[in-house]
């Protein structure tokens, strides 16, 4: 028995021995694992502050590129405000300065047989015609053609090249 009592007792601080060598493993992973995690936290703790910067450097180059930007644009609209002030101001003065055609007053009179026609009067009798007789507005006249006939007695019209008519003298 004595031999069986030291086998077992053998054994039993082998299992002892390995316990305490497993529970010393285990410990260590442990301790490992602490470090590897900490480790971790602080990588991630890094990369997020790197990644904070990196966004906060983003946003000034944007902010930088927008405002450089939007002065480009005010230059180029105060510049093209100007150039339309110049180019009104230089038509306004080629306006004031291009002669004036003023329409020559024209009066025509027939005179034959001891009367006197003033074309004026015949083509007033014809817009008359037009307005009243012909139930036209005034705005649609464009053209008046008058043919003088004095050996009819007579003042022939055309209208917009399709209305004719006779006024006597």
């Amino acid at each position: 028995m004595k031999k069986e009592t030291k086998s077992v007792k053998e054994t039993a601080a082998s299992a002892v021995k390995t316990v305490q060598n497993t529970a010393a493993k285990v410990e260590k992973a442990a301790e490992d694992a602490k470090v590897t995690a900490a480790e971790v936290k602080e990588k991630a703790v890094n990369t997020t502050k790197a990644a904070a910067k990196t966004v906060k450097a983003a946003e000034d180059i944007a902010a930088k590129t927008v405002k450089a930007a939007e002065d480009k644009a005010v230059k180029t609209v105060k510049a093209a405000e100007e150039k339309a002030e110049e180019t009104v101001k230089a038509a306004s003065a080629a306006v004031k300065k291009a002669p004036v055609n003023k329409a020559v007053k024209e009066t025509i009179y027939l005179q034959y047989m001891g009367k006197e026609i003033n074309k004026d009067d015949i083509i007033a009798q014809i817009k008359k015609i037009w307005t009243d007789e012909l139930n036209k507005k005034a705005s649609d006249l464009k053209e008046i053609t008058l043919y003088l006939k004095t050996d009819d007695n007579a003042a022939y019209y055309v209208i917009n090249g399709e209305v004719t008519g006779k006024i006597a003298l």
